[in-house]
């Protein structure tokens, strides 16, 4: 059975820390790139993250950059987005997937992720 099971999300305050993980059953993880999106009520689901299957090469939102880390472990059919320094405006429902840095095949159910003082 296909399935993305993302976890690790929760309440934190500013500047704090979390590790988002994904686990992928039933794919061969090292076919697919990884992308991390994030969606807030109201607003189109955001990219924020994405890295190939080819060469590792990570691409991320100017949002993001500098704050947030992907990577990915194939061989355990795992991947981690690293969110450091977060801000209020990082809090969404943080999505899972997996496909092509052009297109997605396979979502998550998603992880609420919530920035607050």
């Amino acid at each position: 059975q296909l399935q993305l099971v993302e976890s690790g999300g929760g309440l934190v305050q500013p500047g704090d820390s979390l590790r988002l993980s994904c686990a992928a059953s039933g794919f061969a993880l090292d076919s697919y790139a990884v992308s991390w999106f994030r969606q807030v009520p109201g607003k189109e689901r955001e990219g924020v993250t994405c890295m190939s299957s080819s060469d590792g090469d990570t691409e991320y939102a100017d949002s993001v950059k500098g704050r947030f880390t992907a990577s990915r472990d194939n061989t355990n059919g795992a991947a981690y987005l690293q969110m450091d320094s977060l801000k209020p405006e990082d809090t969404a429902v943080y999505y899972c997937a997996l496909g092509t840095c052009t297109g997605v095949r396979y979502w998550g159910q998603g992880t609420q992720v919530t920035v607050s003082s």
